[in-house]
């Protein structure tokens, strides 16, 4: 399901402030529905460029969570493109159907925002099959321009250390690959946002963190806030 939410402004946009965007993309893919910091990250950001775009703005969101994509439709779509559409199976018509959506909603966008906790070293398995079966719509095959340049944050949320000097320095296996997909192959312009220590404050052995988490976690959301103010800026001008 895709939750489809119309915002409008409390004050009309001037002159000055002509509305540039009309629809943000938001992808989810924390497990955690409450308490998430890379959701409630991602919620800074979204309300930031909402209130600075002054009038109505659409915010389609996806919830790899609450309703995943498939795992067996990656792998029906991607061996579809072996097939001549005329044969395609029912099963793989279908895949085929999920993978234009999936593509319909980032091509439809003008800004995107992608939560992506770290779990066991890398991204989530419902993240990763939402980028395998995206990947087999045409529009996004390796050397495709389809998004290029489009605006996007990455809102990375990781619940112990991985920076230089760390144990688990290098640990982090999901961050770069993400950035490579959304950076490197889509061409996205990609800000990230990064918090880590997310698990300080229920995890005793980290007791001694929670002020450095709770530091790090109020400059994520000021970085958020800073960051949608900017990419509103951003869209005006090139307007």
């Amino acid at each position: 399901m895709i939750c489809v939410q119309d915002y409008i402004g409390s004050h009309p946009a001037t002159d000055e402030q002509e509305h540039v965007m009309s629809t943000i993309f938001r992808l989810d893919s924390s497990i955690r529905t409450e308490g998430s910091v890379s959701r409630a990250v991602a919620d800074t950001l979204e309300a930031t460029i909402i209130e600075a775009e002054g009038s109505d703005t659409t915010v389609t969101r996806r919830d790899l969570v609450l309703d995943p994509v498939a795992a067996d439709v990656w792998a029906t779509s991607a061996f579809a493109g072996f097939v001549p559409e005329a044969d395609w199976t029912p099963e793989q018509r279908a895949a085929k159907a999920v993978a234009a959506e999936l593509a319909d909603e980032l091509v439809a966008a003008d800004v995107v925002i992608i939560g992506a906790p770290l779990y066991n070293f890398s991204i989530s398995s419902q993240l990763k099959t939402w980028i395998d079966t995206l990947i087999t719509d045409p529009r996004f095959a390796p050397g495709t321009e389809t998004i290029k340049g489009k605006p996007a944050f990455l809102i990375v949320a990781r619940g112990g250390g991985y920076g230089e000097g760390t144990p688990r320095a290098g640990w982090d296996h999901g961050t770069d690959y993400l950035r490579r997909i959304f950076a490197d192959v889509f061409g996205l312009d990609l800000d990230i946002i990064e918090t880590e220590l997310t698990l300080a404050e229920v995890t005793p052995q980290m007791a001694d963190l929670v002020d450095l988490a709770r530091e790090q976690l109020a400059e994520s959301h000021e970085a958020a806030r800073a960051g949608g103010r900017s990419v509103t800026l951003k869209l005006r001008s090139a307007a």
